[in-house]
């Protein structure tokens, strides 16, 4: 799959401002272009061993951001060469550098925005990470990553229930930050686990931490960020 080049010229003339993550599946950095500022994830220098993986993850969140251009509080996709993939820049800061304690505009607004997303025929499929999270500068929720995000047809029994582990996502951490605003009904959604949760946590989780911890030598925390 290739993006053609938007009107903004992300490639050679950019710069790096910042780098904001690097792991064994890319380095994320706040470039500076001709036209403004972008984030970009570069596979440049993942090891030849991982290559296949980091270009399919890549690719997975391009297909994914195209499917939401459009939609207001997601990135915008700018390119995707097969190696760097450029979006656009969202100013603000994850979850859990900006808890929204107490917020209950933040969950109501994270929800319509959730509802959007998959009224496009997009599930997101990690929105556990309060990193992928953001508290926008005026306070407005945004969403990031969607390196496992899925596309289906939103009416589909398989997207309807991934659908639901988003919202659930969604609901734990409103329990956690919000929680005297959790309705009755919300909390029903919280008990009630899907069988695709159960089956990760069976199955593909200790997978995932091993490769990650062992293999690789580095772990998220749950997307909560550096811990001490």
């Amino acid at each position: 799959m290739s993006v053609s080049k938007p009107p903004l010229d992300t490639a050679d003339a950019a710069v790096e401002i910042e780098a904001l993550k690097a792991d064994s599946f890319g380095r994320i950095s706040l470039m500076r272009g001709p036209q403004g500022v972008f984030v970009r994830r570069d596979l440049g220098h993942v090891p030849l061993w991982l290559r296949l993986p980091a270009w399919w993850l890549a690719r997975r969140e391009a297909r994914g951001l195209q499917r939401v251009i459009g939609m207001q509080d997601v990135p915008l996709l700018l390119n995707w060469d097969g190696r760097r993939l450029d979006r656009s820049y969202m100013a603000g800061a994850p979850m859990y550098l900006a808890p929204p304690h107490d917020d209950l505009a933040y969950f109501r607004q994270a929800r319509r925005l959730l509802g959007q997303l998959h009224r496009c025929g997009l599930a997101h499929n990690d929105l556990a990470k309060e990193a992928n999270w953001l508290v926008l500068d005026d306070g407005r929720p945004g969403i990031i990553d969607f390196q496992l995000a899925v596309r289906g047809n939103p009416r589909s029994r398989w997207m309807r229930l991934l659908a639901r582990e988003d919202l659930r996502h969604l609901l734990k951490h409103k329990r956690t930050y919000c929680p005297q605003h959790i309705t009755p009904v919300e909390r029903r959604v919280l008990k009630r686990h899907s069988w695709v949760r159960d089956a990760w946590f069976a199955t593909g989780k200790p997978v995932y931490r091993f490769v990650t911890r062992r293999l690789l030598k580095w772990e998220d925390n749950e997307g909560r960020g550096p811990q001490p």
